[in-house]
């Protein structure tokens, strides 16, 4: 059973292709890992992943993978371990279909964060942003080359965390028997 605290941080997820996973004809990238390991592992990460991953779970944020990419979790885990990246969860396309889509007759979005708790997906497909109001999640497209994309997406999740907080408090002031507004 996962602590109370545990329940309380905020989750946010990263699409994998074309989101971490970039074409370095068109994007920055980290380096490619080391011979033998780039044969086997032959996607390139956007520049400033590991940055990025490693900060937001510094800031307390839980950083999640959310694809609907077939790679096994084994391989996807191993891939980040050699850039020092450790996720909190993934959400592959098999997981997701055994845990969301589970033979139900009408078709789910390939991607419904909130089924994992995650407040925050970060994608490059708009449709998956789009069903963010929905399926009640928040949403940060990312797809063409940025400079700043790291400081948008803590900046776009420090938004969400107080956005959550806010709506938080606000369930609080309204519970039956807590002290609301002019009560003393």
């Amino acid at each position: 059973m996962p602590a109370k605290n545990d329940e309380n941080k905020m989750r946010v997820s990263f699409d994998l292709d074309e989101v971490l996973f970039v074409n370095p004809a068109t994007h920055e990238t980290e380096d490619p890992l080391p011979f033998p390991l780039n044969l086997f592992y032959k996607e390139r990460l956007r520049a400033g992943t590991p940055e990025l991953i490693n900060t937001l779970q510094q800031m307390g944020y839980e950083v999640w993978v959310y694809t609907s990419s077939f790679r096994t979790i084994g391989y996807i885990k191993m891939l980040f371990s050699h850039y020092g990246i450790k996720f909190d969860g993934i959400v592959n396309g098999t997981r997701h279909l055994n845990e969301v889509q589970k033979g139900r007759s009408e078709i789910l979005p390939q991607k419904v964060p909130t089924r994992y708790r995650i407040s925050l997906h970060i994608d490059d497909e708009a449709v998956i942003c789009s069903y963010g109001r929905e399926y009640g999640f928040d949403a940060y497209q990312l797809d063409a080359q940025d400079d700043e994309w790291k400081d948008k997406i803590i900046a776009k999740a420090e938004e969400v965390k107080r956005k959550r907080n806010k709506i938080k408090q606000s369930r609080q002031k309204q519970k039956p028997g807590s002290d609301g507004p002019g009560i003393k």
